[in-house]
């Protein structure tokens, strides 16, 4: 089946009621009935809902449906994109190990894998995902992970994802992919050989602005990357917090197993039914909405490359654009995302145009049906120095917008008045 179809009918089927709707398992605890049974389930001797942290039936389904969508072999949910992102990485790497990170990723994940992570001892390495020119020589026998985004925010630059898949995989290094611009109507990273697979999915997969949530998707070929693997031997040996449990032992799909078994356990960065339930409506209509979004945003792109007070404009789908060889390789029909960024130049201008705008709303959030326009070096990056911005492609005029489903031609004639009035 097609993405389309998966997304609206994989990984339910309907229950005792034959509701159309995924129903809301909306319950922290599940009555296991007898002694047995509760002690099979906590045993993995049979598979079924635990506690809501670890598992959830309407969670289950979005799990499934992440997963065959992005053409994966499992997924977990976390109850935000920078859960996942942590998650992923945790899983890997410890005190004393390195990952490789690119320079062009969301600010928050910038901070999360250069800064905080840096406090339980572990290095970031910074890589060019443009050309991945850089990346093997940063990689070690301490390197556990190569991180990168498919379509970076807000510089809208597309990796150069097989270099960086067959870099990494020449010395059988996990690669996690964030794919949440993107999105999985756009591009599969697994398709092309990434190991692991991230969203926020407060995103474009809910497309409303009413949940927090993030997915990690893992590849059907990743076990036989884990299995026996030296740079992993947390994967192989026996985890002494789960009676001596090897991962590399089990059937199911390892990488998301040991989240689940070890850090959504201890961690417990959860979504909430309600939210998981939120996302499965979004996850329904993402691929009408991705497709609308990125028809309305090259027609906005053209008419800002046009304007004589922009400077640059950003965006894969404009020939002249530095990614569009790449978009035009790894993207589906042309489509280029709902994400547009262009230099004004002048961080004044820049801010004059944001409070002028009357459809475009002043908000950090992207994906959303409504259209948004936000300012990175003050908000999303503002967490960085001048150093790591102008490293990050981040300028002071520098202007992100989110291409929501209002017609395009009112969007264009809202920017156009905001940048000459």
């Amino acid at each position: 089946m097609k993405e389309q179809t998966l997304a609206i009918h994989y990984g339910y089927d309907k229950d005792e009621y034959k509701t159309m709707a995924v129903p809301i398992y909306q319950t922290t605890a599940y009555d296991f009935q007898t002694a047995e049974r509760a002690a099979n389930l906590f045993a993995l001797k049979e598979l079924g809902p635990i506690y809501t942290r670890l598992n959830n039936p309407t969670t289950e389904v979005l799990e499934k449906r992440i997963a065959a969508v992005e053409k994966g072999g499992a997924a977990i949910a976390t109850s935000s994109g920078q859960a996942a992102i942590f998650y992923s990485v945790a899983n890997l790497a410890e005190a004393g190990d390195n990952i490789v990170v690119a320079k062009k990723i969301y600010g928050g994940a910038t901070t999360l894998l250069t800064h905080t992570i840096k406090r339980f001892g572990i290095e970031a390495r910074i890589f060019d995902s443009d050309t991945a020119s850089d990346l093997e020589n940063l990689i070690d026998e301490k390197t556990k992970a190569v991180f990168f985004e498919s379509l970076s925010n807000p510089q809208i630059s597309v990796a150069d994802v097989d270099k960086i898949v067959e870099i990494a995989s020449k010395y059988n290094v996990i690669t996690i992919c964030d794919n949440t611009v993107a999105t999985p109507v756009i591009f599969n990273p697994i398709e092309h050989g990434v190991d692991v697979v991230v969203h926020s999915a407060s995103k474009y997969i809910n497309g409303q602005g009413t949940a927090i949530g993030g997915l990690i998707v893992e590849s059907k070929d990743l076990n036989k990357k884990l299995i026996g693997n030296e740079r992993y031997p947390h994967f192989n040996e026996p985890d002494e917090s789960y009676h001596g449990l090897v991962y590399a032992d089990l059937p199911f799909p390892l990488f998301t197993l040991r989240i689940r078994l070890s850090l959504i356990r201890d961690i417990g960065a959860t979504p909430a039914p309600f939210n998981s339930w939120l996302l499965i409506q979004g996850l329904e209509t993402l691929a009408v909405r991705v497709k609308e979004c990125s028809r309305s945003s090259l027609k906005i792109a053209q008419f800002l490359e046009k304007h004589p007070k922009v400077l640059k404009v950003n965006y894969p789908g404009l020939p002249s654009d530095e990614s569009y060889e790449k978009a035009r390789r790894y993207f589906r029909d042309g489509m280029a995302s709902g994400l547009i960024s262009f230099d004004v130049g002048d961080l004044e201008y820049a801010k004059k145009i944001l409070d002028r705008t009357k459809l475009f709303s002043v908000v950090v959030n992207i994906g959303d049906s409504k259209s948004i326009i936000t300012h990175p070096a003050s908000t999303t990056h503002q967490q960085l120095n001048a150093e790591e911005l102008a490293k990050a492609g981040v300028t002071p005029g520098l202007i992100r917008l989110s291409i929501g489903l209002e017609a395009y031609e009112d969007l264009i004639d809202d920017l156009k008045q905001a940048m000459e009035s």
